[in-house]
């Protein structure tokens, strides 16, 4: 039975197991809060390295599998102020991506306050027609199916010479901060979005990064309207120019209708591009940790014009392991549009649902491979669908900037290991012999570094 049948008026199937009062409080606890503290917008940094050292989100994994052993596959709703059901069983996590945005609506009511601090005419925040016109917007300028973005001659360019300008720094300090990584990374995503002109103008990170961080704290925290103002006229100043090479002068060129919006699509790109970063940045620290596979990847790029177009299928499947390992979206959310039926009773409307992507990308119950480096699962003919990994979603509402954020990410980190090696502490290295740790604090990462001889 699909989730737009009916429930037949003579069979009452009931509700979907609801949790106890004890195991709720666990939940919260063990699942929902430390997910909120790290910051579902925003990473809050000092929480992230205490978050590692507990290792939260293993006991996250460890509390959900508790519950599925207890209450079967779900979903198990959780009896809450505001309705809330986490989903257990992978079949469930792919249905529910498979049928979104109807009946399960991405723009979920904790989601729409939270994007409205900064991106309140943005797609993830839109529903029905809105949604729609937006996202085939996004997909125009973002060319959504192909692996090589129309523009990518002109964007890797701009990679090139800012991972150029991160190795500098570490041939001149012998070692790179994330500091050091993100400066040049954020100048790399302005260019790519605004143009060169925008490379050495930081306010809008900065201003966005300040809107997201209000944005943490969603409908607890009162809009700042002269912020996002601010950030909106820096937005359509950029905008102005349409310089070429850029997604800006993309977009120029690109039909939009009254209800598109054009400019409050931008925000999202530049929200995606932060996590990604912290993607590429993991990446770097499991290749060091793990020399054969650092080995196959600089042998991926020997020889390669890292400015010119190439789809690097090694290097994407190590940013999408890093991505597996420690997803930079652990929360997805979904709000019910209608009753849904399930194998063990109803969902009501309005349910809000989680899917805590960590807990099916770690299941180390169902998954052998679970916290080990395997960049494997993203290569030649294995099949990712074939488990619910979702670095980027999945479903119709799949992230429309998965292949550009790879292509970029993919050649950066390409262009780092290409002629450079790099050790890391000890405590900070990732041991192949030992399992990954279930949270890896990239803000207080710094590798030595030296070019290879």
């Amino acid at each position: 039975m699909t989730s737009t049948e009916s429930v037949p008026e003579t069979i009452d199937l009931g509700l979907v197991p609801q949790a106890s009062a004890a195991d709720t409080a666990r939940a919260v606890n063990l699942v929902l809060l430390p997910l909120l503290a790290r910051g579902l917008i925003v990473r809050r940094p000092p929480i992230v390295a205490g978050a590692e050292k507990l290792d939260l989100d293993r006991r996250a994994v460890r509390e959900l599998q508790r519950l599925r052993h207890r209450y079967g596959p779900g979903p198990l709703r959780l009896p809450l102020p505001r309705d809330l059901a986490l989903v257990l069983d992978p079949e469930h996590a792919k249905r529910v991506l498979a049928e979104s945005p109807e009946p399960f609506r991405p723009g979920n009511l904790e989601k729409r306050h939270a994007l409205g601090h900064f991106q309140p005419y943005g797609v993830l925040a839109s529903h029905g027609t809105m949604r729609d016109d937006r996202r085939a917007y996004n997909e125009k300028v973002l060319d959504t199916p192909s692996p090589i973005h129309c523009l990518a001659g002109d964007l890797l360019t701009k990679v090139r010479e800012e991972a150029d300008a991160v190795l500098a720094i570490g041939e001149a300090t012998g070692r790179i901060t994330w500091d050091d990584f993100i400066q040049r990374w954020y100048r790399m995503v302005r260019r790519v979005v605004f143009g060169d002109h925008a490379a050495d103008e930081p306010e809008t990170t900065e201003l966005l990064g300040s809107l997201r961080a209000d944005a943490n704290w969603g409908y607890l925290k009162p809009k700042n309207r002269r912020k996002f103002e601010r950030f909106e006229v820096r937005l359509l100043q950029h905008l102005a120019r349409a310089e070429p090479g850029s997604l800006a002068h993309l977009m120029h060129e690109t039909p939009s209708s009254a209800i598109t919006v054009p400019h409050m699509q931008i925000p999202q790109w530049l929200f995606a591009f932060d996590p990604a970063g912290i993607a590429t940045w993991r990446a770097l620290a499991l290749l060091e940790g793990h020399p054969e596979a650092a080995a196959r990847a600089r042998d991926e790029v020997a020889g390669v014009d890292l400015a010119q177009p190439h789809e690097l299928e090694y290097l994407r499947a190590c940013v999408l392991e890093s991505l597996r390992l420690w997803p930079t979206t652990p929360g997805i959310l979904r709000d019910t549009t209608q009753d849904t039926v399930w194998e063990s009773g109803v969902l009501p409307v309005g349910t809000g649902i989680v899917i805590f992507a960590p807990f099916f990308h770690r299941d180390d119950e169902r998954l052998e491979f679970a916290d080990r480096f395997e960049p494997s699962l993203w290569t030649g003919d294995h099949d990712p669908d074939a488990w619910p990994f979702v670095p980027f979603s999945a479903g119709p509402v799949v992230c429309p900037g998965r292949n550009l954020v790879l292509l970029l990410t993919s050649a950066m980190l390409g262009s780092l290991v290409q002629r450079h090696e790099y050790r890391l502490p000890a405590s900070r290295h990732l041991d192949p012999t030992a399992s990954m740790p279930s949270i890896y604090d990239p803000f207080h990462v710094t590798f030595a570094v030296r070019p290879l001889t």
